[in-house]
């Protein structure tokens, strides 16, 4: 049977292997079982993920593939392109020896630069902000007419065209107005990131990581808007402005990274969190200025934000986790950070059926509501399930505005979790920007 060569973990679960693997990709070391309810919940947790797996046909087995790779083949060019004479610095090259070699050229010639390598620039941090939106204009405008070709593609099936279809107008919706599209990559299912307000002034931003299912396609909604990191990331932004008219704000609708598809194996494991974690360090750490940073992650989401906490910059001043799965730790304390942890469930969130635990590399850790793991549990009060925690007039929304602007004791804390502001300064932290 392939499943079993396909899933190693499952396969020594089934043999009788007598340990659990601890979070394999942070090093964690193991922990042996000591009794039964713990075998019982490691079953309960196994059969869960089978039934997954079956009523997602594998899915993320196959994960996100695409035809083409127009990043790469951009990357590829940059590397052996010059301006003025001067070869091109390395993608990986720090963001401040990026800055600095931006800051060398003339105005004409960055803008070349975004022009002729618009899937570089566009993603480049250390590239000026204004620049990293034209270069994601430009390569928007490129993708679309890739798929208004790919519309009429004999080659492709119904399906393919209709695909394209919605691609290219999604891509159309990107372009519109003077949205600020901060990363766009359109290879596979996509990835993208889009900035609300002014990131090059804000004292304060705050990064939306939303869960699985994010894509191109799915990154903002006409219906259940506020489910998707667009509707998400703009309610989050008008509230903080309500809640700290005098402080100068930016949010990102960070999508930028590869979500699990559907409830399966890639969403019961951390492979794709620790992928994620990786880029969302790297999105902080290339954030202009020295506004405070705070984080709030849904869904899996969180699983992103809980392994990307053990090595954060000290610009980030809290992580907020809404509907979580778990963090990939047992508590607080596990995740080594300097930031405030906060988490909040709603009373009809399905995510709180979920056994939240690991074993073998399945499932993310303890609770972050619970008293044990240690987090300052926020009040969800009208986020009505495990998708409404952004929607305008709720608690949770305005639990996150008041975080995001740097009030955090003006939190509600939830009924089980009255002390979740205790210790913190009305004022200090609004004023220490």
């Amino acid at each position: 049977m392939r499943w079993l060569t396909d899933f190693p973990d499952a396969t020594r679960f089934l043999l009788g292997w007598s340990a659990v693997t601890s979070f394999p990709e942070l090093g964690s070391s193991s922990i042996p079982w000591t009794n039964a309810t713990t075998v019982w919940r490691a079953l309960l947790a196994l059969a869960v993920v089978f039934v997954m797996l079956a009523t997602t046909g594998w899915t993320a087995v196959r994960g996100h593939k695409g035809n083409t790779d127009p990043r790469t083949a951009t990357l590829q060019a940059w590397r052996h392109g010059s301006i003025g004479g001067r070869p091109l610095p390395s993608p990986d090259t720090e963001p401040a020896g990026l800055a600095r070699f931006f800051a060398g050229l003339s105005a004409g010639q960055r803008e070349r630069l975004a022009d002729r390598y618009p899937l570089v620039v566009g993603n480049l941090g250390g590239a000026p902000v204004d620049l990293r939106y034209r270069a994601n204009r430009v390569a928007l405008v490129q993708a679309r007419a890739v798929e208004a070709e790919r519309t009429h593609d004999a080659g492709l099936t119904p399906a393919g065209r209709w695909e394209a279809s919605r691609r290219m107008h999604r891509f159309e919706s990107l372009l519109s107005g003077d949205r600020r599209i901060l990363a766009f990559d359109p290879t596979g299912a996509g990835r993208v990131a889009e900035v609300f307000g002014d990131l090059d002034r804000a004292q304060r931003v705050s990064v939306v990581v939303p869960g699985v299912d994010t894509n191109v396609l799915t990154f903002e909604k006409t219906q259940r808007a506020y489910s998707a990191p667009v509707g998400m990331a703009r309610s989050l932004y008008a509230a903080e402005r309500k809640a700290g008219p005098g402080t100068r704000t930016a949010v990102i609708a960070w999508a930028d990274y590869t979500t699990p598809v559907g409830v399966g194996m890639d969403a019961a494991t951390g492979k794709l969190a620790a992928e994620g974690a990786l880029r969302l360090r790297k999105l902080v750490r290339t954030l202009p200025g020295d506004s405070r940073v705070s984080l709030f992650c849904h869904s899996y989401g969180s699983v992103v934000c809980g392994v990307a906490a053990r090595e954060l910059s000290p610009r980030v001043t809290d992580v907020a986790v809404a509907g979580s799965p778990g963090m990939r730790a047992e508590r607080v304390s596990d995740l080594r950070t300097s930031a405030r942890i906060w988490a909040m469930r709603d009373a009809d969130d399905w995510i709180g059926g979920v056994p939240h635990m690991e074993v073998g590399g399945l499932g993310h850790g303890a609770d972050p509501v619970s008293a044990e793991f240690g987090a300052r549990v926020l009040s969800a009060a009208d986020a009505q399930g495990h998708a409404g925690y952004f929607a305008p007039g709720t608690t949770s929304l305005a639990n996150f505005a008041d975080i995001g602007v740097g009030a955090p004791a003006s939190v509600r804390c939830a009924r089980d979790g009255s002390d979740c502001a205790d210790g913190l300064d009305r004022f200090a932290d609004a004023s220490a920007v």
